[in-house]
């Protein structure tokens, strides 16, 4: 029976060294590889050290395009690319940033801001499977 695009696949247990399969994984051009402790269980909503993701960056340049004001600087970055001349919505950032480094892009960021929306898929109809859309009501808090 044919797979539906949408459609888990699960593999067969892998025996071979991470570096192995990244490798592999990269040279089929996979996003990643899902890895776990052969004993460990799945526990929804639970985070442990038993499932990690190796993530194989394939690269796509993000523009800043707004952020979600945090209490001091900011909570998240709005970020997305450009398709033609439309920039494109994606996702929110709120990972990697440094106080020192968040502070200094939050003070950039505040003599840039402007009532128009840079993106031209946005506001989202519904927040999505996540939770993570933009709707119009999200966006009021948006910059």
């Amino acid at each position: 029976m044919p797979l539906m695009p949408n459609e888990i696949r699960l593999s067969e247990s892998l025996k071979a060294a991470p570096a192995q399969l990244v490798a592999v994984a990269r040279e089929q051009g996979l996003e990643g590889i899902i890895a776990k402790r052969r004993n460990s269980l799945y526990e929804a909503g639970r985070r442990s050290g038993a499932w990690v993701k190796m993530r194989i960056n394939q690269g796509q340049e993000l523009v800043i395009g707004g952020y979600v004001p945090g209490s001091k600087s900011f909570d998240s970055l709005i970020v997305g690319y450009y398709q033609g001349r439309d920039l494109v919505y994606v996702a929110r950032v709120r990972n990697g940033f440094v106080p020192a480094l968040r502070a200094k892009i939050f003070a950039c960021l505040q003599k840039l801001e402007s009532e128009k929306c840079p993106f031209s898929n946005l506001p989202q109809r519904d927040r999505g499977r996540w939770g993570q859309g933009l709707t119009a009501a999200r966006m009021a808090a948006c910059r």
